[in-house]
């Protein structure tokens, strides 16, 4: 049996799960370590959320077999699990205080009166409650509520706590608030956190790794920066933000990478091009590209006319076209923008070798 406070260990092996003739997880097999925060990223019907009710044991997997600390619990009732749970929604008991609402959890539990009383406490204090222990949930601010379900969620220290879109419901401005507050709970309790969201910029902020889903199906897990920067196809690549795709042609493999032709200039990649036969899509996400007045020797590039912009206030996002009539977008500063668009909007696009990545032509 888990002891309490000992943050649990997930292995889901084959999960699969069908609804009828509809099939929502297919063969998804992920090791989830301890104290990690693993957010489960996918656009809606993509299979997360059905990953993660399987994980609370409200939904039973058509196959596979789910272990946590090496104990197969693929048939253990949710009741039985250990597992905290905050839904989008947050499900507190209307008539029930703050106090009260963050205490059942322990009262099913059979806890000591003493027992549950200070452990209310500590999770009042820890979750920014102080002052509304008394208070209805009606009394409350969407934000507060969310810190009562988070707190209820934490009190009987559950070896894993599972958010099912927690923050969907808030603004833009108490979202990033509720976003740090969740960051530094998973690092002062330890707890192993599996997170679910379809906020790409969320689940970057926030997780240890990111797993995404796309069709039922597990396309790609890994650190933020390593699924931002090195997406393993082309849907993971274009999800996970904007993105720039340019087509190249004659890949070979070259020392410390690869080289081929961007509209007929010579350009160096410092990624694998094992699997490339020939023509390929050069991907860059924007922030990486700058423009220039002409080009540098032995720099990657291609020449590309200004065609609109869009200002955002700090920078601002021109748009721009090649010769060979490929779309780029790039986020530069004002002043650079403006003279782009005032010289004949003629620039030279460039990057760095290290910052472009290869995908399949027209693959994804």
């Amino acid at each position: 049996m888990r002891q309490p406070g000992r943050a649990a260990e997930i292995k889901a092996i084959g999960i699969g799960k069908s609804f009828g003739s509809f099939r929502a997880l297919d063969n998804l097999t992920l090791d989830i370590g301890r104290g990690e925060f693993v957010t489960l990223l996918g656009p809606s019907g993509s299979g997360k959320t059905t990953f993660l009710m399987i994980l609370a044991g409200f939904v039973q997997p058509t196959e596979g077999r789910l272990f946590s600390d090496g104990t197969d619990i693929t048939d253990r009732p949710a009741e039985q699990r250990a597992a905290g749970m905050v839904f989008q929604g947050y499900a507190l008991f209307p008539h029930m205080s703050v106090e009260a609402n963050i205490a059942f959890p322990l009262k099913v539990r059979k806890q000591s009166a003493a027992e549950i009383k200070r452990r209310v406490g500590e999770m009042i204090e820890r979750v920014g409650l102080v002052g509304h222990a008394k208070k209805l949930p009606a009394q409350l601010s969407g934000g507060q509520q969310q810190r009562v379900a988070l707190a209820r969620a934490l009190v009987f220290e559950p070896g894993v706590l599972l958010l099912d879109e927690p923050f969907s419901a808030l603004d833009k401005g108490l979202r990033g608030q509720m976003q740090a507050e969740m960051k530094r709970l998973h690092q002062a309790t330890g707890t192993t956190f599996v997170f679910v969201t379809h906020d790409q910029s969320e689940a970057l902020a926030l997780s240890s790794r990111v797993a995404i889903f796309n069709h039922g199906k597990l396309l790609q897990v890994g650190a933020p920066n390593e699924v931002y920067e090195r997406p393993a196809n082309r849907f993971v690549a274009e999800f996970l933000g904007e993105i720039n795709m340019l087509p190249l042609k004659g890949v070979r493999s070259a020392d410390n990478g690869a080289t081929a032709l961007c509209e007929d200039r010579a350009i160096s990649l410092r990624g694998s091009a094992e699997g490339i036969d020939g023509n390929a899509i050069l991907a860059i996400r924007p922030e990486y590209m700058s423009i220039a007045s002409e080009a540098t020797p032995g720099e990657n590039g291609i020449a590309a006319t200004a065609t609109g912009s869009t200002y955002l206030g700090t920078a601002t996002r021109l748009d721009l076209t090649t010769k060979q009539g490929a779309r780029v977008s790039v986020s530069v500063p004002n002043e650079v923008a403006a003279a782009a668009l005032g010289n004949g909007n003629s620039v030279w696009l460039t990057w760095p070798a290290e910052k472009g990545f290869l995908l399949p032509d027209g693959g994804q």
